[in-house]
């Protein structure tokens, strides 16, 4: 795959994304981001960057409320953001693997009846008929919630399951643009995940032993607080007081961010079972091989947008991945045509 094909796909994929939300957001109207992602995982920190830079560059605005779980405040949003939309963060957490994150969008629905609520791209998954009645049922009293999905199987279940608008896009890392190309210094880089989605729970890998094995949900708590006060400082310097919560936590994302684009970019190709572990490779125009998570989000992903490119290779075993990974490490197939900095 060639920087210019590289390009193509993430103009793209770009471009479907402003399709499927400029309906939905006005220069002249405030909005609210819901449920920041506050965590170490460095995918969500991609896509939190992602939803920001898509709102700068394609409207040359920020958000004017935003909150995490434990912080929301219904008055605060009222007061800050009066009228507008009221948009959800993306992910993969839309179901009842990861439920704080469902009571927390189904209480808002609950919260704001007469409010247009847009929730970005997000994997469906449910394993409880009960789960899926109950969202159904919050869903079908607010009649104005807007549902934007990653994959066609997650808008199948959707538009089944829901009374509500459902819409294919593409996840919202990709506006962050084509990353410039850094420096290798290993052949290969096994990134595995440990958490609910991984694939067979437990149990040794059977990984060669010069190759690392890492997840990108490891941190140093105390680089990320020096980072959300240099964000603080930063809206006082600016005198934007206003923005103080929003430049404090989008300077944790920056952070995580950059941790996990420093970790991956190490070697020259990558073995992977995380979604933006293959999002942020593309972005990179490093070679990967794809292996799934528990419940396929994964391949169902690239099936609908980023599949078919000689970047990623769809693995069959942790083993077919690693060698694949070795034979395009060995090739030093590093796309380093492309130096498109972050926009974010």
């Amino acid at each position: 795959m060639t920087s210019q094909s590289r390009s193509e796909l993430i103009a793209k994929l770009n471009g479907m994304i402003h399709d499927c939300l400029k309906d939905y957001v006005s220069r002249d109207e405030p909005l609210a981001i819901l449920d920041f992602p506050d965590i170490r995982n460095c995918g969500d920190s991609a896509i939190w960057l992602g939803e920001m830079a898509y709102l700068k560059n394609r409207f040359g605005k920020r958000p004017d409320y935003v909150s995490r779980l434990h912080d929301f405040s219904a008055d605060e949003l009222k007061r800050r953001v009066p009228t507008g939309p009221i948009f959800i963060h993306g992910g993969g957490n839309f179901g009842d693997i990861w439920v704080a994150h469902q009571d927390f969008r189904e209480m808002i629905m609950e919260r704001f009846p007469d409010r247009q609520i847009v929730q970005f791209p997000q994997s469906i998954h449910y394993s409880s008929a009960e789960r899926i009645e109950q969202s159904k049922r919050a869903i079908g009293r607010h009649k104005n919630f807007v549902l934007l999905v990653r994959d066609e199987e997650s808008k199948e279940f959707s538009e089944k399951h829901f009374d509500c608008a459902v819409r294919l896009c593409p996840d919202m890392a990709f506006a962050i643009g084509a990353l410039p190309e850094r420096a290798t210094q290993i052949p290969v880089l096994a990134m595995l995940r440990e958490d609910a989605e991984r694939v067979g729970g437990g149990g040794d890998r059977k990984i060669p032993s010069d190759i690392p094995v890492e997840d990108w949900i490891t941190e140093s708590k105390r680089k990320v607080d020096i980072a959300k006060k240099l964000g603080v400082a930063s809206a006082y310097l600016a005198l934007k007081p206003s923005e103080v919560a929003l430049r404090r936590l989008d300077a944790a994302a920056h952070n995580r961010f950059e941790r996990g684009i420093s970790q991956i970019s190490r070697a020259r190709a990558i073995v992977t079972d995380r979604l933006h572990v293959h999002i942020c490779s593309l972005l990179l125009g490093r070679p990967h091989a794809v292996l799934d998570n528990s419940y396929g989000k994964i391949r169902r992903f690239m099936n609908a947008f980023s599949g078919g490119t000689d970047l990623s290779y769809k693995a069959t075993s942790l083993e077919d991945g690693i060698e694949w990974a070795r034979q395009q490490a060995a090739t030093g197939r590093v796309d380093e045509k492309e130096a498109v900095g972050l926009r974010a």
